[in-house]
């Protein structure tokens, strides 16, 4: 059970941010990512057809034989992980609530930022989550559309980054928060411009690195930590490979290798052929 992968998915590219925190952390384990790059973006969707979605990809994960699965996609953790968690045996960790717990310990003034996408702030899932752990403490909820273009543009040091986080952030600035969630993740690309229009005093919190610290502890508590492994990651898309390799490397900082297409064969069929 050690040698098995980590499996780990998102509608996209986005997930990657998530992957590199967790291959820092745990280097000797093998990733396995699946990017549904033919169905992106799914925060304009439907509950209950994102829900769907991630059910397909946790299953297709699934028939790479894996010990633990991430839902490296805030959209997906706000809708999926419930059900994700009831339906397979192994230990199933979304990006919202370590995220959400690290917010909820830094905070001292009871008063916690969320920026995201729209589909991930109307869905409330973090504001739900950090509320659960401490009721008293107020959430502002900002979306930031552009984001997430801005990225894959590869336009995060251009100027538009720091005049739309200026605007996406100044009325958030105001609103004395002095904790800053980054509740996408395509976000810790631009963690630098975030942190220089919130202020130098406002805790950014990058839920992909605590999630990864909760991959970690989790592999621990379950004697499930590969100590022995030489590591790697190979990656599974349902479209567009280049534009996935392209994008990818960048978030990575390094070049993407081992993508495999699946744009030619529909998700189901995949399961049902293996």
């Amino acid at each position: 059970m050690k040698t098995l992968s980590i499996g780990m998915f998102d509608s996209g590219v986005g997930g990657l941010t998530v992957l590199k925190e967790v291959r820092a952390l745990l280097p000797q384990e093998h990733i396995i990512y699946f990017g549904d790059t033919a169905r992106v973006p799914y925060g304009n969707r439907s509950p209950q057809t994102i829900t769907k979605y991630a059910l397909e990809s946790a299953l297709f994960l699934l028939t790479k034989g894996i010990k633990l699965l991430v839902i490296a996609c805030n959209v997906s953790s706000a809708f999926a992980l419930p059900i994700l968690r009831k339906r397979f045996p192994i230990p199933v960790i979304g990006v919202i609530e370590p995220g959400a717990k690290e917010a909820v310990r830094c905070t001292k003034r009871k008063r916690v930022g969320v920026i995201g996408t729209k589909g991930t702030i109307q869905s409330q899932a973090y504001e739900r989550s950090i509320k659960g752990l401490d009721p008293h403490i107020a959430v502002i909820s900002q979306s930031c559309p552009l984001f997430v273009p801005i990225v894959e543009e590869g336009l995060e040091h251009d100027d538009v980054a720091y005049l739309m986080a200026e605007k996406y952030l100044t009325k958030m600035r105001h609103s004395r928060i002095d904790t800053l969630v980054m509740g996408c993740t395509h976000y810790p690309v631009l963690e630098n411009v975030i942190s220089h229009a919130i202020g130098k005093d406002v805790q950014v919190i990058h839920s992909g690195r605590e999630t990864a610290k909760e991959v970690k502890e989790t592999l621990k508590k379950r004697n499930l930590l590969n100590n022995s492994g030489k590591g790697g990651c190979e990656y599974f898309v349902t479209d567009a490979p280049e534009t996935f390799k392209d994008i990818g490397s960048r978030l990575l900082g390094e070049p993407l290798k081992h993508i495999k297409s699946l744009r030619n064969m529909d998700i189901k069929d995949f399961l049902l052929s293996s």
